[in-house]
């Protein structure tokens, strides 16, 4: 490897590191500011629409922990194709090998569960305050959508690491090849 290809493996595991940690801690803060939010929300507001102000937070919220973790599985990819070797497999290629043991612990990087148990306290301000039928329709399908978008986005994490795998290692044949779509 050579001194340049050493200092970008390294500032790249560090962003690994680095953008692992933010995916939490934003989580964290994130859940604690909705919270908040929710719990004003629920007793100061005059109309049950108010709870589409806490879900804007909580989508934005998601969005941002979504991209942290696409970001990190991405600069993962990268350096398995252009910083590991097929006789000297390190971190990235032993991890995606390593997959997940049937039985095994298993963690949820996007908090998805989270999430929608947050969007489930999230209309019931909006219950108690007895909204309309317009009104209704309204604020059940922005929490629908939300939770349609945390399952897509799952669904897409779970097949990101073998998309991104197949793009670099055609980037690394032939990096001409141009942009994908999408």
């Amino acid at each position: 490897m050579t001194e340049r290809e050493q200092v970008e493996y390294s500032a790249l595991r560090a962003t690994i590191r680095e953008r692992g940690t933010a995916r939490i801690c934003t989580f964290a803060a994130g859940m604690a500011a909705w919270g908040g939010l929710m719990l004003a929300t629920a007793a100061l507001a005059s109309t049950p629409l108010a709870t589409l102000l806490p879900l804007l937070m909580l989508a934005c919220l998601f969005e941002a922990v979504f991209a942290l973790h696409v970001g990190v599985e991405r600069v993962g990819r990268y350096l398995q194709v252009f910083h590991e070797t097929d006789a000297g497999a390190k971190w990235e290629h032993m991890a995606m090998a390593f997959g997940r043991p049937r039985g095994a612990a298993t963690a949820d990087a996007l908090f998805a569960i989270p999430f929608l148990i947050a969007a489930l306290f999230n209309i019931a301000p909006a219950m108690i305050q007895e909204p309309t039928r317009p009104e209704l329709v309204f604020i059940a399908g922005g929490h629908v959508l939300f939770a349609l978008r945390v399952f897509v986005a799952r669904a897409a994490a779970s097949r990101q690491r073998e998309i991104d795998l197949a793009r670099f290692r055609e980037l690394k044949r032939d990096p001409t090849s141009g942009s994908s779509a999408g």
